[in-house]
C-alpha cells in the first residue's frame, strides 16, 4: 500500500470540508436566497416551509452547483495534463488554442449550415459534444505535431495562440454570414454560463468528465515520467507515443465537453494546476491529480457564487470572474519564472 503522508490527508480533509461547505453556499445564495436549514431538508427530501425554494433548488441551483465541481475538476485536470506532455507553465487548454478548437466547432454546428453539420445538428446534445471534442481534438493534434518539430516552448505558446486566433477568425466570418439569431445564441455561449445544463445534460456531461479524469488516474506513472524527458521515460520502457494519445484523449474529452456546455471557460485550466503545486511543492501526479481536482472545484464554487451576485437581479458571465480571479495568478507565475532565469 502506498504511504501518503499526513500533510497531504490533513490538507484533503480539509479541503473536502471546504468544498462541502461552499456546495451548500453556492445552492443558498442567488438572486432569491435561500436559508441553509431549508437547502439541507430540500437535499434530504424533507419538506420546506416554501414549495418554490424546492423547485428553485431541484430545477436550477443544484445542476447549477453540480456543473461547477465537473467544470472545476475537469478543466484543471486537463490544464495539469498539458503543462505536463509539453513540459510548459503557460500550457492549458485555453492558451493552447484548445478551447478555440471546441468553440469552433460548436460554431461550424450552429453558424455554418453544411449538411455534414447539419446532421450532428439533429443529434441535439451529442451533436454538440461531438463537434466541439473534434474542433478540440483538431487543434490539439496540430500543436502537437508542431511540437515533434518546434522544441522551443516559446515558439509552441506562439504557434498555439495563432491556431486560436485562425480559429477565432474563422468564427468571425461566420458570423459575418449569419444571422443575427444564430450570432446571438453564439454570443451568449461564449460568455460561458453554469446555469444553463440541464439535469438531462448532466447525464451526458457526467460520464464524460469522468472519463476524462479515470485516464488521467491511469497515466499518472507515466506523466511523471514525463517531466524527466522522453528519454528517461523510453529508458523505462514506456511507451511515449502511447500515452501521449491517452494524455490527448482525455484533455479533449475534458475541455471539448466542458466547453460545449458551459462555453469557454478561462484560466481555470492555466491557474489552478499552478496554485496546486504552490500548495504542496510537489511534481508527483499521484498527489496533482487529486489535488487540482479539490482545488478546481473549490475555485469554481466561489467564481460562481460572485457571478450570481447574491441579492441582484443579474448575473455576471463566468467567463468574466474565472479570468478576473486567474488573470493575477498567471502574472505572478511570468514573474516568478522570469526572476528564477535572472537569479542562475
Amino acid at each position: 500500500m502506498r504511504f501518503v503522508p499526513s500533510k497531504y490527508i490533513a490538507f484533503y480533509t480539509l479541503a473536502i470540508i471546504l468544498l462541502i461547505i461552499l456546495f451548500l453556499l453556492d445552492i443558498r445564495y442567488g438572486t432569491v436566497n435561500i436559508p441553509l436549514d431549508q437547502v439541507m431538508k430540500s437535499l434530504t427530501g424533507k419538506p420546506l416551509e416554501k414549495e418554490s425554494w424546492g423547485f428553485i433548488i431541484t430545477e436550477f441551483r443544484l445542476p447549477k452547483a453540480l456543473t461547477a465541481l465537473l467544470v472545476g475538476s475537469g478543466l484543471s485536470v486537463a490544464g495539469l495534463l498539458m503543462q505536463t506532455l509539453f513540459r510548459n507553465p503557460l500550457a492549458g487548454p485555453f492558451v493552447l488554442g484548445i478551447s478555440n478548437g471546441a468553440s469552433l466547432g460548436v460554431a461550424l454546428l450552429v453558424m455554418s449550415g453544411s449538411s455534414v453539420f447539419n446532421i450532428l445538428y439533429q443529434l441535439g446534445n451529442w451533436g454538440v459534444v461531438v463537434a466541439a471534442v473534434l474542433g478540440s481534438s483538431a487543434v490539439l493534434s496540430f500543436v502537437l505535431l508542431v511540437s515533434a518539430k518546434v522544441k522551443d516552448n516559446v515558439s509552441l505558446l506562439i504557434v498555439g495562440l495563432m491556431v486560436g486566433s485562425a480559429s477565432g477568425a474563422i468564427v468571425s466570418v461566420l458570423q459575418f454570414f449569419s444571422d443575427a439569431e444564430l450570432i446571438q445564441a453564439y454570443v451568449i455561449w461564449t460568455f460561458g454560463s453554469l446555469a444553463g445544463v440541464s439535469w438531462e445534460q448532466l447525464q451526458i456531461l457526467t460520464p464524460i468528465v469522468l472519463l476524462g479524469i479515470l485516464l488521467a488516474f491511469i497515466s499518472q506513472k507515466q506523466l511523471n515520467t514525463f517531466l524527466l524527458g522522453e528519454q528517461y521515460a523510453r529508458g523505462l520502457g514506456i511507451s511515449i507515443k502511447k500515452y501521449r494519445i491517452v494524455v490527448i484523449i482525455a484533455s479533449c474529452l475534458l475541455a471539448g465537453s466542458i466547453t460545449a456546455f458551459c462555453g469557454p471557460v478561462a484560466f481555470i485550466g492555466l491557474a489552478i494546476p499552478h496554485i496546486a503545486r504552490a500548495v504542496f511543492q510537489t511534481a508527483n501526479h499521484s498527489i496533482l491529480i487529486p489535488s487540482v481536482i479539490l482545488i478546481g472545484s473549490i475555485v469554481m464554487l466561489i467564481c460562481d457564487m460572485i457571478a450570481q451576485m447574491p441579492g441582484e437581479q443579474t448575473t455576471l458571465p463566468i467567463n468574466a470572474v474565472t479570468a478576473l480571479l486567474g488573470a493575477p495568478i498567471v502574472i505572478s507565475v511570468v514573474i516568478r519564472s522570469r526572476m528564477m532565469k535572472t537569479s542562475i
